[in-house]
């Protein structure tokens, strides 16, 4: 570390930038060129652990080679060039590459994938396509009637239906409008925005370790289940039928909340039961973080889901579907770009470095190293640090107060590794599947030291 954070130089560009945007939730710029794998590098030379990963965002770190020498095959360069409209004018070799790079790590049951730019218009295009299989499944897929038609283009029923998503209390699913109905995590995502009235379930509140609250735990879980199965009654009777169930495999930014295999289990079959379509979104949890390539594989179903949504660590947004969840006219899911063939390349090229090196398993090694380091300084540290959890390097852990939490990143940071925050108290860890053990030792470390200034 060379300065204090923000430095002298990103305090310049912040200062420069917000004459044109929002700088509020800034922390400081970067110099890309100089990252390297676990490594960030600012625009005042400080080199950072980073735990954060552009919000998850990186999945074998920066600059990784592989990937560079990817960029400057002359081959490739007229995808870099040409951005096409996906939807209309695709190019020669993209059945090829969606082949090479998302089907081949395609969910059960989902045989068929349509790519978007970001994790927000990805979910807010599944829902529109949870919708979309509902109303069809009503009219027994027959064409819409003229009232449909006409109805739609004023915003009234039965053109544009009253129907409903159920999601869940701390859930984060976007910020787009339909996404933010079922975004419940910080107030600030949602003020002074309207809003649906959709409903809104209790997701569990689990107790850990998880191996010593079984039946507690239990028994919070049926609880949840059974408030899911009445809010579906009660809103069908209030003439808004709940067409689909949107929920995240681990609740990211509302605070790293879990929930057990069988409670997802149980929600699949309500989902089947009522007839509402089940969408688990991906966005954060998916690309290897866990210690498989998708979260949901841990619950060990055959089928897990009819929608499942997916960006950040995937480099392309986009949701992997069953056939019957296909747009059935031109238009319906679309927009200009709808995704990026350059991303798509890139992840192909991630995938092979993901299997050559086994990342996986390193990830879940890494993972156990850091989840026992967690606990250890959690054993150390009770006043300050409670509720270690994690799977794979999906971590986090809880401070005592936001202020205290707040502190701790700030100084963590100021002696050179980067973490991220999420729901009101918690830490979480999310580092690129290159982490290894020896980064760990590094992080736990600097951590103790931050620890041990505010015992």
């Amino acid at each position: 570390m060379k300065t204090s954070i923000p430095g002298p130089r990103s305090q310049e560009l912040t200062k420069q930038l917000g004459d044109i945007q929002n700088v509020a939730a800034i922390h400081f710029f970067c110099n890309y060129d100089e990252s390297r794998g676990n490594y960030l590098v600012d625009v005042d030379g400080n080199r950072m652990l980073d735990i954060y990963t552009q919000i998850s965002s990186i999945p074998i770190g920066y600059n990784h080679p592989a990937l560079l020498k990817l960029m400057s095959i002359p081959n490739n360069l007229s995808t870099l060039v040409n951005r096409p409209a996906l939807g209309i004018l695709p190019p020669e070799n993209f059945p090829d590459q969606l082949t090479e790079s998302l089907l081949s790590v395609a969910p059960k049951g989902m045989g068929r994938v349509q790519t978007m730019a970001c994790g927000s218009c990805s979910n807010e295009n599944a829902y529109k396509a949870m919708f979309i299989w509902y109303r069809n499944k009503e009219r027994g897929h027959k064409s819409p009637s003229e009232e449909d038609l006409s109805s739609c283009m004023v915003n009234q029923v039965p053109g544009c239906p009253d129907l409903s998503i159920l999601s869940f209390m701390g859930a984060f699913h976007g910020r787009t409008m339909g996404c933010l109905a079922t975004t419940h995590s910080k107030a600030i995502h949602k003020l002074d925005v309207p809003s649906f009235d959709w409903p809104i379930a209790p997701f569990p509140t689990l107790r850990y370790p998880l191996e010593e609250f079984t039946r507690e735990n239990a028994q919070e879980e049926a609880r949840c289940l059974e408030e899911v199965e009445d809010l579906i009654v009660k809103w069908r009777q209030k003439g808004k039928p709940v067409a689909g169930i949107v929920i995240e495999p681990i609740q990211a930014e509302g605070g790293d909340n879990h929930a057990s295999p069988d409670f997802f289990v149980s929600l699949r079959k309500i989902a089947r039961k009522h007839g509402c379509a089940f969408h688990v979104d991906e966005v954060q949890t998916g690309g290897g973080n866990t210690g498989k390539q998708w979260a949901h594989e841990h619950w060990g179903m055959e089928d897990p889901a009819d929608i499942m949504s997916f960006s950040k660590k995937l480099l392309t947004g986009g949701f992997f579907h069953k056939d019957e969840f296909q747009a059935d006219k031109p238009f319906r899911i679309f927009n200009t770009w709808m995704g990026d063939p350059t991303k798509n390349l890139l992840l192909t090229e991630v995938l092979k470095v993901v299997r050559k090196e086994n990342l996986l398993a390193e990830v879940t090694r890494s993972g156990k190293a850091l989840m026992d380091g967690l606990y250890d300084l959690q054993a150390k540290y009770p006043g300050l640090l409670s509720r270690a959890r994690g799977v794979g390097t999906f971590c986090a852990i809880d401070v005592c107060d936001d202020a205290t939490r707040t502190s701790i990143l700030v100084k963590a940071r100021d002696k050179g590794v980067l973490l991220g925050g999420c729901g009101d108290r918690s830490i979480r860890f999310r580092p690129a599947l290159v982490f290894k053990d020896y980064h760990v030792n590094i992080f736990l470390n600097i951590f103790n030291d931050v620890l041990a200034e505010h015992k």
